[in-house]
């Protein structure tokens, strides 16, 4: 065995011999590497596929587009932080071709505020029944739910992210939700994590570097 791990083999390369432990265990080794080279282009071939059909992309609020934190002033204001990353993948995604919106348990002015600053053409607060929600939204669409990415990082999700056609989350998404998604994020809610989506769906579609020829 040589430094590098690879075989030296002694004979001649017309010998009929078997060939050595060293020689098959170097053959594993290939195999193995070419597999793992080759698993994530497959499975980002996969993940186009769910991708490329996405018309409109729906999203939670706290831990997708925040950080989940929810902070009180002494009035007993309530404050959100949202990432400017995220709110320009928001606005790729409609220059694209991708409608975006919101489905959220909780109320908020400030939601209303940063929605309508994005150009977002749906936004349900205040929903207990987020699957109810997703059909009303289906109906005035039209879209189908192959048609439809949603992004949500907590158990409330779970029903909607399983019946979406491609099902994303933040890296600080709970395990459930991770489990079934086909999409994790590598960056958490509030910190790009909405933006990576974005650009996910808008790459699947083959528009994202048209879409940033527009800044050069």
């Amino acid at each position: 065995m040589t430094a590098d791990d690879s075989c030296i083999s002694g004979k001649p390369e017309d010998s009929h011999d078997h060939p050595s432990d060293c020689e098959i265990l170097e053959r594993y080794r290939a195999r193995s590497r070419e597999n793992m080279e080759r698993r994530p282009t497959e499975q980002l071939k996969l993940l186009y596929a769910k991708a490329e059909p996405i018309l409109l992309l729906l999203l939670d609020v706290d831990g997708v587009l925040t950080d989940g934190s929810l902070v009180y002033s002494q009035n007993g204001f309530e404050s959100k932080v949202f990432n400017t990353q995220d709110g320009l993948g928001l606005r790729l995604a409609r220059q694209g071709g991708v409608e975006t919106g919101i489905i959220t348990a909780r109320t908020s002015p400030m939601v209303r505020k940063r929605a309508e600053e994005l150009g977002m053409k749906y936004l349900f607060q205040g929903v207990e029944n987020k699957l109810g929600t997703f059909r009303t939204i289906l109906d005035r669409t039209g879209c189908k739910p192959y048609q439809v990415c949603y992004m949500g990082d907590d158990l409330i999700d779970l029903g909607l992210l399983s019946r979406v056609g491609l099902a994303a989350c933040p890296a600080n998404a709970v395990p459930e939700v991770k489990d079934i998604c086909h999409f994790v994020a590598d960056r958490t809610g509030g910190s790009g994590a909405v933006r990576q989506t974005c650009e996910l769906i808008l790459r699947a579609k083959g528009r994202y570097q048209a879409l940033v020829q527009q800044f050069l």
